[in-house]
């Protein structure tokens, strides 16, 4: 998933960032014991190349400023993904303010790919973008090579809504598809956490 990022300022979309629990996570604000396991998760190309913020090799000093950042990141959410069993960190979500509107965006380690959380931690998010907010459309979108990440985006509901660009600290210039849920679609996909 693909979260690009601008000094764009709505207090629309300002959301309180509650703490989310699912069937299997629990989302919340990454703190500072979660940096060895964001250092060792984050520290992939293969998961950098399809992000656009993200920087590799991720050592110490990025994993501090990541969650430095998530404390102050305006009216967007930035949420550690733990294990709702053991507590393990299993990667990062969020909901961040773009050009184009309020975007999902979600990374999950290497470790912990295959299992279904990405999709579980994105049926969260979707949930609190439009209850907490007055939206009409979320915005999702992915590296054009993510069959992954297009995967879940399409268990959410989201509707393809075109190609662009992004400029990816990792991998450079590179072409994404972009997405679209609108709220009456998800209202009608809302029993989802039933299935």
């Amino acid at each position: 998933m693909v979260a690009e990022k601008e000094d764009v300022e709505d207090e629309s979309l300002r959301i309180d960032c509650p703490v989310l629990v699912t069937g299997r996570l629990v989302l919340r604000p990454p703190h500072r014991d979660d940096l060895p396991e964001l250092m060792e998760l984050a520290d992939n190309r293969r998961i950098a190349e399809m992000l656009g913020r993200m920087p590799h090799p991720y050592g110490e000093m990025e994993a501090k400023a990541f969650i430095a950042t998530a404390h102050n990141c305006g009216p967007g959410c930035t949420y550690a993904i733990t294990n709702s069993e053991n507590g393990a960190f299993i990667g990062c979500a969020g909901l961040n303010v773009t050009p184009r509107g309020l975007e999902i965006g979600y990374w999950i380690g290497e470790p912990y790919w295959g299992r279904g959380y990405a999709t579980e931690a994105a049926h969260a998010l979707v949930d609190l973008a439009f209850r907490a907010t007055a939206i009409d459309t979320l915005h999702a979108s992915c590296r054009v090579i993510n069959d992954g990440s297009r995967r879940v985006i399409h268990k959410c509901g989201f509707q393809y809504a075109g190609q662009g660009m992004l400029n990816s600290l990792s991998a450079g210039q590179v072409p994404v598809e972009r997405y679209r849920l609108d709220r009456k679609t998800w209202v009608s996909l809302r029993t989802w956490a039933q299935s």
